[in-house]
């Protein structure tokens, strides 16, 4: 069995993408949700440079999912660990793609619904899908340039019918069928 990790966007719970973890889990992957932050936590910086001050939170991302990984392959040891797919929300799409970049052997396919300051890995493995709101637009150097996504077999997507806020479980069903077409498409290649 496929195992797939999702992580919210900032503020976020991890139980508000139910609509794409019920879709990978009817299309054979076992999957776990990650709870990031706590109301305990202190919140990610609004004053710097996006890119430099909110690295060590996605640093700790990175450090969730490595642990959350190690637990789950000793409970499951059934399921594939190795070969994750990564999917991630915003300030959640960001930390998967740092994971994919700094852990590319454990890492299948990344699904960035949004992620706006980290850069995508610029390599064919592990293939990388994003799903780009409407309303906002990432860093520069972020999104690879079409010629640098055909180089790479990366996708980008933009769905001009969705915003950056409508990529969770407050999704009309419409947006949610959209958004889950495109990554069942992504995962079918």
């Amino acid at each position: 069995m496929k195992a797939a990790i999702l992580s919210h966007g900032y503020g976020g719970q991890n139980t508000a993408y139910s609509f794409i973890a019920r879709s990978l889990v009817a299309h054979g992957y076992f999957v776990a949700s990650i709870q990031h932050e706590l109301p305990t936590d202190v919140p990610i910086p609004t004053v710097g440079p996006p890119q430099v001050v909110r690295r060590p939170n996605r640093e700790r991302r990175v450090q969730n999912i490595l642990f959350v990984r190690q637990k789950l392959r000793k409970k499951y040891p059934r399921v594939d660990f190795g070969q994750l797919l990564l999917v991630g929300h915003s300030n959640g799409g960001d930390p998967a793609m740092l994971f994919a970049q700094e852990h590319p052997a454990l890492v299948r396919r990344v699904v960035s619904l949004d992620n706006r300051r980290m850069p995508f890995l610029r390599a064919r493995q592990p293939r990388v899908l994003s799903l780009r709101s409407s309303d906002q637009v990432a860093d520069s150097g972020v999104v690879p340039s079409p010629a640098e996504q055909r180089r790479f077999g990366s996708a980008v997507v933009r769905l001009p019918a969705i915003i950056h806020n409508d990529m969770w479980d407050g999704a009309t069903p419409t947006q949610q069928q959209e958004i889950n077409g495109w990554i069942t498409r992504f995962l079918a290649q």
